[in-house]
Parts: C-alpha cells; sequence; structure tokens
C-alpha cells in the first residue's frame, strides 16, 4: 500500500477560494483568489448588501480560477457597522468565514501611505491566506455572539445611550444660558424661572432664547422619561430572572455595592451572554491589563490598553470605589490600602484601575463558580 505523504488539509486548502470583503456604506469590494493561481488577485466591486451579486461573483471567480462548483470557500471581513448578520449568512450558505478586529490588522508606518478600498481588499486577502495556512496570530478574530445574546444588551446598551443623550442636552442647555450670562440650575422649576431671566447685563431674557430654552427643555423631559422607563424595565427583568442574564444581574446584586445598574451591565456583556477560561482573557476583553512598552533601554508607561467597551471600563471603575466604601473589610479593600492609602491622587488612580480588574475577576468567580470573593459581605435581602 502506497503511504499518503501530503495531508488532506492541504489538499482542501489548495482547492479553497479566498474571498476578502472591504465593506462599505454604498458598495462593497471583493478580493480573490486560490492558493495555487499565479493569477492577480481578482477584484469585483458590489452595491452594498447585494447578496445575488455576492453569489454571481463567487461562482464566476470558481470558474475563472478552475476550481470545482462545490468547492470550498474561506471569507473575512473586518467588524464594524455591518455588524454579524453577514458572517450569519454566509456561514448559513456553507461558507466558512471570519470576522476580523481591524486594530489588530497590519500596515505599513509610514507617514504617507497609499489608502483605497481596493488596496485595503488586497491586503486583507493576503493576511486571509497567511492564517488559513498556519499563521493565527497574524490577525485577531472577532468572537461573533450568538443572536440571542446580541438582543441580551440592547437594554444595557439603550440606557448607555439614553444617558448620554442625556448628558449632551443639559450640558447644551446649560451652554445656551451661560452664553446670555445666566447661570440656573436645570430643577423642575425650570420653565416657571425662565420667564424671569435677567442676561448677564440686565436685560430680559429675548423671547426667542425663551422658546429655544423650552423645547430643549421639553426633549430633556422626554430623555429623561424615556431613561426612567428603560431602568424600570431593567429592574423588573432583574427580579423576576426570566433569562440568563437577568438571572446572572441578580446574583450579582446579591454582594453589597453592587446594585443593578452594574449588575445589569457585567451580566449582559460579560457573565450572562460569554464564556471564559481564564481571568486573563476577562482582563483582556474589558481593556483593563497594563500594555508595557520596552525597547532597548527606552521603558515607557502607555497605561492600560482600554480595549473592548469604554462603558464597560466606566463602569468597572465606578464599582470598584464602591466595592472599597461598601467592603472595607474585604481582601481587595484592605490590598488597595496598604499599597495605596499613602500615596498621592495619581498613584491612587492607577491601584483603582487594579483593584477593577482584580474585581471583575472576583465576580467572574463567583458568578461560574459561587466563590464569595475574599472578605466580602453578602446583601441581607436583594
Amino acid at each position: 500500500m502506497t503511504e499518503t505523504t501530503r495531508s488532506t488539509k492541504c489538499s482542501v486548502v489548495s482547492a479553497t477560494l479566498f474571498v476578502a470583503f472591504e465593506l462599505g456604506s454604498t458598495k462593497w469590494v471583493m478580493a480573490m483568489t486560490t492558493p495555487t493561481t499565479s493569477q492577480r488577485p481578482r477584484l469585483r466591486q458590489i452595491a452594498a448588501g447585494d447578496l445575488v451579486a455576492l453569489e454571481r461573483e463567487v461562482l464566476a471567480a470558481k470558474v475563472r480560477f478552475g476550481l470545482d462548483l462545490d468547492a470550498p470557500v474561506q471569507t473575512c471581513y473586518e467588524a464594524g457597522r455591518d455588524g454579524f448578520w453577514l458572517h450569519r449568512w454566509l456561514t448559513a450558505h456553507g461558507v466558512r468565514n471570519v470576522v476580523v478586529d481591524s486594530s489588530s490588522i497590519e500596515v505599513t508606518r509610514r507617514a504617507r501611505r497609499a489608502k483605497t478600498d481596493r488596496l485595503d481588499a488586497g491586503k486583507l486577502l493576503q493576511q486571509l491566506q497567511r492564517w488559513a495556512h498556519g499563521e493565527p496570530r497574524v490577525w485577531s478574530v472577532v468572537h461573533v455572539p450568538s443572536p440571542e445574546a446580541e438582543a441580551a444588551r440592547q437594554l444595557t446598551r439603550e440606557i448607555t445611550t439614553v444617558r448620554i443623550d442625556r448628558m449632551q442636552v443639559r450640558n447644551r442647555i446649560h451652554g445656551l444660558l451661560a452664553s446670555q450670562g445666566i447661570r440656573c440650575e436645570l430643577t423642575a422649576r425650570f420653565l416657571v424661572r425662565l420667564a424671569q431671566l435677567q442676561t448677564g447685563d440686565g436685560r430680559p431674557l429675548a423671547a426667542a432664547w425663551q422658546e429655544r430654552l423650552a423645547r430643549e427643555w421639553a426633549h430633556l423631559q422626554a430623555i429623561e422619561l424615556r431613561l426612567a422607563t428603560l431602568r424600570a424595565t431593567r429592574d423588573e427583568a432583574i427580579i423576576a430572572a426570566a433569562d440568563r442574564v437577568a438571572q446572572v444581574a441578580q446574583q450579582l446584586c446579591q454582594l453589597r455595592g453592587v446594585a443593578e445598574t452594574s449588575a445589569a451591565i457585567f451580566s449582559a456583556e460579560l457573565f450572562g451572554t460569554r464564556t471564559f477560561r481564564n481571568g486573563r482573557q476577562l482582563g483582556a476583553l474589558t481593556g483593563l491589563v497594563p500594555v508595557p512598552y520596552r525597547s532597548d533601554q527606552r521603558v515607557q508607561d502607555q497605561g492600560i490598553s482600554k480595549a473592548g467597551r469604554g462603558e464597560l471600563r466606566r463602569v468597572s471603575i465606578q464599582l470598584a470605589w464602591c466595592w472599597l466604601r461598601w467592603q472595607p473589610d474585604s481582601a481587595l479593600a484592605v490590598w488597595f490600602r496598604s499599597r495605596f492609602a499613602a500615596a498621592g491622587g495619581r498613584s491612587r488612580r492607577i491601584g483603582i484601575v487594579a483593584v477593577a480588574r482584580k474585581l471583575v475577576i472576583a465576580l467572574w468567580r463567583f458568578v461560574e463558580h459561587g466563590v464569595v470573593p475574599e472578605g466580602a459581605q453578602l446583601k441581607s435581602t436583594i
């Protein structure tokens, strides 16, 4: 019997059509090739979202490169505004697809470099082939969440968006008042006081200004009502605990210092919709890990990586401060006081980031294994 010296994997890869997508708002650029061809990559442009044209171009490329019509297809695109719907459509049609983190793609460090959709698609196609041939570190592949996990995150993300909208409207009202030399608190009696306001130089506030401020105030009240409704919906869901995200949030609320806001965000973004193998993965996802820079004799502190969602880091830092207040006897609080209590403001800010990173890992262990953080106390009632 003749012994086979060529692996099945190599045979499959050599007969694979590689496709890289450069996704735009109005057009998509497709770069296609095979590992064995010596021809230039096939570049085609289709309208954004035109799946019929996409299938047509893939079939045409198979014919052009002499592949079987049922030959496997390996595709990739950068994570962005199109989200993951295209990935799900491709996988449903038998295509192996990867979604790539844009920040992990190699680029030239020249001050000026040519950049077009065709060049980007071609570069992405080269890296796709390297990745398929066994270079996993050529880029970072994004974990594609399930449709259910994506849906579970929408409530907390909507609350974050509405809260930002409220801050913007409030700042706009304060800015309009300040432009006329007026300092006025935005209380429930704002509309009553509006007709009595005077500018900094003693003139009555003009009617046009009053009308605009009244409309801005009405906009703010609508946002406040929407925010209150969303928060009530979130709290009711945590009490009912009808799904995995709500159950995890309810469990987190058992700890002193952890309220519904942070519990819901941690559950929706981390513990209730994802799985982690170790604390290192968790720290990397939250962006709270340090990024060292040591080259020759140059050593520079670059701070934390700030990967992932900024809202998650903001809540983690806030929760760390709350933890020091409501869990003063916990091991984390004792560690912080022993290391940073006598230090200055900057050292305390560095220390609280370390507390936030350690606390997120401790909460993960609490959710996954029921291990209460060392020295922490539970609430008597939720």
